[in-house]
Parts: structure tokens; sequence; C-alpha cells
């Protein structure tokens, strides 16, 4: 099936454009949230010359991240090829990314800040920790409030 059109970024250009992201597992396995996956993905991050990384949180079956890119008009398709193939070559992971990114352009109603606060209560929700700020697997990059 083929995927429907981008719709351009139609947000004022004094605006920031962020986007939240969301990269699964296929199957949503549960093998993410470890210290040497983490530092795949932290090793990746650093390479995305073409994006602003934000804040990221990396669960057992996906990662969220809240990005910018350079060009506002650069493509979140080529950001998660590029994410997925530089973690794999740094991983090795024995396991398959799930196919495309769930992206999610932020609006004015919406704030970096009100998205990352419900990103971190992820874990919470789920009842892997008791507080958010006990997740280790988690960055904030930006000037996002935490």
């Amino acid at each position: 099936m083929a995927r429907p059109p981008r719709i351009a970024n139609r947000l004022p250009l004094d605006r920031a454009t962020i986007y939240f992201l969301t990269f699964c597992v296929e199957g949503r396995k549960a093998v993410l949230a470890n210290d040497r996956c983490w530092q795949a993905c932290l090793d990746t991050l650093r390479r995305l010359d073409r994006w602003r990384v934000l804040a990221v949180l990396m669960m057992p079956d996906h990662v969220h991240m809240l990005a910018s890119p350079v060009d506002r008009e650069q493509s979140v398709s080529q950001m998660s090829k590029w994410f997925k193939r530089w973690f794999d070559e740094a991983y090795r992971p024995a396991w398959q990314w799930q196919e495309g990114v769930f992206d999610r352009l932020l609006r004015t109603e919406e704030t970096a800040s009100h998205k990352w606060r419900y990103i971190q209560e992820n874990p919470v929700r789920r009842g892997l920790v008791a507080r958010a700020e006990d997740w280790p697997y988690r960055m904030m990059y930006g000037a996002l409030d935490e």
C-alpha cells in the first residue's frame, strides 16, 4: 500500500518545526531498555547532523524523540532511515525495526515542554518505575523545562 503524500509544513516561519517521533521495534519486542542499546542510541543521535534532537526516551519496545530539522523541509522519513541504519551499525541487533516512523508535527496549542513531560511519564504508566525521574533511558538536550 502506498503512503499518502506528506503534508507541507505550514507553520509560520518564525515558529520552530518540532516533531514528536516514535520508532518501534517490529512485533513490539521488549529489547531496547538496556545500557548497551541506550549508548548506541546516544551515539546515533550525535551523527544526525541535519536534525537537532531536543529530547529522547527509550522504552523497552520503542523510542520517543522530540526533534527539529535544521532545514524545516527536511524529510522525516530520511531521518528515520538514518537513525535506524546508524543504530543498527552501532548495536548489531538480532531484531528489526518496524517499518516507518510515527511522526507528529507539534502545533501552536502544544509545546515541546508539555510533550516532553507527557513522554517522561511513559515508564510510570507502564509500571516500570514509580517516578519519571527514575527512568535511566532518557535525555533532554535543549531548552525544554523538566
